[in-house]
């Protein structure tokens, strides 16, 4: 008697409630309904289920007094190991041009400043000959900046031929 009492009380609350609540109360109920349906004795929830939550978590805040068939502290550690996932995901190493050893960088930078006439091209072929094959542009990326004097300037130079004449 007191179940059926219960009922409608919560159906005559149910009555203030927003539309969006109640189809996200509607949704959350069916769920757990149909995974007590499973048959099983003790239920397990799979990956579409914990998504399910954890969105429901997100978007609507009264989730916890719905949830029966798992604790709220299941459905955030959830949310967590999928941002730990998502994240580990996002910073995985990419496909493309492998990276270079950093004793090969230190090896330009060497060989660049102690022969400062050396193109990149003299670095790359010298590197050649010790077994090590990089690129024309491997050796300019990772060679040390120079700080060269700036050009001329077009009022410098039209000065000069000036006082020539």
């Amino acid at each position: 008697m007191f179940d059926v009492i219960l009922a409608l009380v919560q159906s005559l609350i149910a009555t203030f409630k927003s539309r969006q609540q109640l189809c996200l109360e509607l949704v959350a109920l069916r769920h757990q309904v149909q995974v007590l349906k499973r048959g099983v004795k003790r239920p397990a929830l799979n990956n579409a289920d914990r998504y399910l939550w954890v969105g429901l978590m997100r978007i609507w805040p009264e989730w916890r007094s719905t949830l029966v068939i798992a604790r709220p502290e299941t459905v955030i550690g959830w949310q967590r190991k999928a941002f730990r996932a998502f994240w580990r995901w996002k910073s995985r190493p990419r496909a493309g041009r492998p990276s270079i050893d950093p004793a090969i960088i230190h090896l330009i930078r060497r060989m660049w400043k102690a022969n400062l006439t050396w193109g990149s091209i003299r670095i790359r072929d010298e590197l050649a000959h010790l077994g090590i094959h990089v690129s024309d542009a491997t050796v300019r990326k990772y060679r040390p900046k120079t700080a060269r004097p700036p050009s001329q300037t077009l009022k410098i130079s039209m000065g000069c031929s000036l006082n020539q004449e």
